[in-house]
């Protein structure tokens, strides 16, 4: 059986996949399960400034509905490459693996890598806002 290739559904599923863990992450574990103050709390108890865990909320949430509508996902990819890195390092300690305790380092490297990817992809055919 030979399968044709379509890169536009591709693209569409990765940038969806992204999209939604960026939500999920944000409008609700930072959101909802952690809230907002828990998350600030989190962020000073790691030594980073309070402030930036509202930051990186907003980044996330937008970031994450523009990569669902495909709006600009290009752009907004890129802006969350630090943020994830950013995750990645707040995860180093606890070891490699996500499972460990306290979260290892591995799924946020994963998720850079994949914004670094949507950013090569760029939003695709089936999107609300193609890049040119």
């Amino acid at each position: 059986m030979k399968f044709k290739t379509n890169p536009d559904v591709a693209t569409l599923l990765f940038r969806l996949t992204l999209g939604g863990v960026l939500i999920a992450h944000s409008l609700y574990l930072k959101l909802v399960v952690f809230t907002l103050p828990g998350t600030a709390q989190f962020f000073t108890s790691i030594g980073l400034p309070a402030a930036l865990a509202y930051l990186v909320f907003t980044i996330e949430a937008i970031g994450g509905i523009a990569l669902l509508l495909g709006v600009k996902a290009r752009y907004f990819a890129l802006a969350l490459v630090p943020i994830l890195l950013g995750a990645t390092w707040a995860h180093w300690n606890a070891g490699w693996l996500f499972t460990n305790q306290g979260g290892g380092w591995e799924y946020p490297l994963v998720l850079t890598l994949m914004a670094i990817i949507q950013f090569f992809l760029g939003s695709g055919r089936y999107a609300v806002m193609k890049e040119n």
